[in-house]
């Protein structure tokens, strides 16, 4: 498997550098800040896409599929490419793969292909891959390992404020055109993604000229086995893929849920309001847990939060109304600290296989692709609501690694 080096340089600031550590995570921010929003306009895409193809919801969720797939086919080659270029250049590329993806989206459009559209989010998806497998653990290193998890944290909070202002781009940009001409509606999407291309592409151009801390360039001693033999990684990996899955179903299906498909209570405009404050949660969240995690153990904040989601879902599919709506809606608050938490967790103690081990957290990204698709299944057969059931296991499983998976074995 290729590595990951992420031994970062651990003074404040280097004379060749020109950038201390501080300064080097509030430019980091700025690429949390845009795959957060990236990925989150798949939540406007699937409900505009469904109803410009006529597509079901499981036909739907082939959005998520193909986007979540990136994660397991790229994952690995995205070390290697960072292996070989480096993390500066690594940043530049996936910036740049990701500027072609969105602009794709034009001629996909143009076209009405739904097809050209899965493999435009494909390519777009890619790039975020190569920022990912880097960007995570470089942050857990810039600084010491006890306050890996709220250094995280606060920079993820910048990922959860660009899935917070998504659905209110995407909103007013894509769902309010409310044409019945199925070109007008394709074109809604051309430029709100061709103005995100330009964005990446200057946010490339300034990572190309700044000089960041240097990863050093030392070989991982070898030894035997691999990451794959620390079974809290392993278990760690799980989390990462039931966590991603079930945020990814929620968030996938909330439009949707709000209305036809379930509370019947808005049109997908006005849902996307909601669908804002629910990554809205998530973000304020993650302040909070970067400061709480200062004070108390990062696993049972995990398990505290685990619990709280478990509950909010099933309120939400026992009841009906506004009730149904601000339980499903709370648990993006919840939501919050788990995915940087469960990250650190399985990492912790790993020494030398560290960027391996990234490597192994970024391939479990896959349940984005994996479970909405379960999720989709079983909405068209049962209802939506019904199909809730598959993140309350998915969450039930969290609390266990919370509770017992994250501690390492012998």
């Amino acid at each position: 498997m290729v590595s990951i080096n992420t031994n970062v340089t651990s003074n404040n600031s280097s004379p060749k550098t020109g950038m201390n550590l501080k300064g080097a995570l509030a430019l980091l921010t700025s690429l949390f800040f845009m795959w957060g929003f990236l990925t989150c306009m798949n939540d406007i895409l699937i409900p505009h896409l469904r109803g410009l193809f006529d597509l079901s919801i499981t036909q739907a969720m082939l959005v998520q599929f193909t986007f979540f797939g990136a994660y397991f086919l790229m994952s690995l080659p995205a070390g290697w490419i960072i292996g070989k270029i480096g993390y500066k250049m690594g940043i530049v590329s996936g910036l740049g793969i990701a500027g072609l993806g969105a602009l794709m989206f034009y001629p996909a459009a143009a076209l009405l292909s739904y097809g050209f559209f899965l493999g435009a989010l494909f390519i777009l998806a890619c790039g975020i891959v190569v920022l990912q497998v880097a960007a995570n653990p470089y942050v857990a290193e810039l600084g010491t390992p006890e306050t890996a998890s709220s250094r995280l944290n606060l920079t993820q909070g910048f990922n959860a404020l660009g899935t917070t202002v998504a659905p209110i781009f995407g909103g007013w940009l894509i769902l309010d055109n409310v044409s019945q001409d199925i070109n007008s509606k394709a074109e809604a999407v051309q430029m709100p993604y061709v103005g995100l291309a330009l964005a990446l592409v200057l946010i490339a151009l300034v990572f190309a000229f700044v000089k960041l801390p240097k990863i050093q360039d030392t070989e991982e001693a070898k030894a035997e086995g691999s990451a794959w033999k620390f079974r809290h990684l392993v278990l760690g990996a799980l989390g990462i893929f039931t966590y991603v899955g079930a945020e990814v179903s929620i968030g996938s299906t909330l439009v949707m849920y709000f209305g036809d498909e379930g509370l019947h209570l808005f049109g997908e405009a006005d849902a996307t309001k909601y669908l804002s404050i629910f990554w809205g949660g998530a973000m304020v969240g993650r302040f909070i847990g970067s400061a709480v995690m200062q004070k108390i153990s990062a696993s049972k904040v995990l398990a505290f939060n685990s619990v709280m989601v478990v509950v909010l879902i099933i309120t939400s599919m026992l009841t009906s109304g506004y009730v149904a709506l601000w339980s499903i809606v709370l648990v993006g608050l919840f939501n919050s600290i788990m995915f940087p938490t469960i990250f650190t967790l399985a990492i912790d103690g790993l020494g030398k296989y560290t960027s391996q081990g990234s490597g192994i957290l970024c391939l479990a990204i896959v349940g984005g692709a994996v479970v909405p698709m379960i999720m989709g299944i079983l909405a068209d057969s049962f209802g939506l609501a019904n199909s809730f059931v598959v993140a309350i296991l998915c969450y039930a499983y969290i609390l266990f690694y919370a509770l017992k998976g994250h501690k390492h074995s012998n």
